[in-house]
């Protein structure tokens, strides 16, 4: 088992992975005798590791490393969260560029992917946020919209909306006896949305569990599976909201419950 205890009457604590999702370059220092040199710097909002550790969890960061690190990784902990970030690239699901596709990064994409296969193979609690759900659903052999608001598809809902996370821009519908269902605890829910791909063919053995009004995915799910969940808003600014407190609550429910069978 994997889990951490804090303290001495602190409850365990299951250690949960965040992949970081961007790379960016070093921007605050300046050319002076003790400045550190200038080099890339791996970029994750600490909103994910507040929210796992308000929710129960022991987070900790995972960068983009080879692929055969992942079974040492895995080994050491008892869920996964697929952090958001770039477009996946087109290449991993057997499709063509599309001009208006954003920045990819190919090291990332392998090792998020494996990274989701490899916890998936071992029945591990999975959350996907934004890219993440849609790395999920890619691992499942599902394929993504490379743009919304083109000639495919309309965008009537602006699904990138233009202020902060913490505030809601449309509703989506929840399958009523779905996963999500049952960890939020409602079938509506107003969610934030930071996304400009979607999913588009569902990947094998995966439901869409939520839909927007327009008909966008926003979730997919295993339903053979006690958490293997991709939500396409970002639940990590929703913790204000019991709902959404909720929902992170399940995945360490389902951690402390996986660690514990192992």
């Amino acid at each position: 088992m994997s889990a951490v205890r804090a303290g001495k009457d602190d409850p365990v604590r299951p250690l949960i992975g965040i992949t970081t999702s961007e790379v960016r370059p070093l921007t605050y220092a300046h050319e002076a005798p003790l400045d550190e040199p200038f080099r890339a710097e791996m970029a994750l909002g600490v909103t994910y590791t507040n929210a796992l550790e308000a929710a129960g969890a022991a987070p900790v960061v995972l960068p983009p490393l080879d692929t055969d690190t992942i079974d040492d990784l895995l080994d050491r902990l008892d869920a996964v969260c697929l952090s958001g970030g770039p477009d996946v690239d087109p290449a991993e699901y057997g499709a063509d560029r599309d001009a208006c596709l954003g920045p990819t990064w190919r090291r990332l994409d392998r090792f998020e992917l494996a990274l989701a296969r490899a916890a998936d193979e071992r029945e591990m609690p999975v959350l996907g946020i934004c890219r993440g759900s849609q790395v999920l659903n890619v691992s499942r052999g599902g394929d993504l919209i490379q743009h919304l608001g083109t000639a495919e598809r309309d965008d009537p809902l602006h699904h990138r909306q233009r202020y902060r996370g913490e505030r809601c821009s449309h509703r989506i519908e929840i399958e009523p006896d779905s996963v999500l269902a049952r960890a939020v605890g409602v079938t509506e829910l107003d969610v934030n949305s930071f996304h400009h791909q979607a999913v588009r063919t569902v990947g094998a053995g995966l439901r869409a569990s939520a839909l927007a009004p327009d008909g966008v995915v926003e979730a997919v799910e295993d339903p053979d599976r006690p958490f293997f969940l991709g939500v396409q808003w970002h639940a990590e600014f929703d913790t204000g909201r019991p709902t959404g407190r909720a929902l992170l609550r399940t995945l360490v429910d389902s951690a402390i419950t996986a660690a514990a069978a192992g």
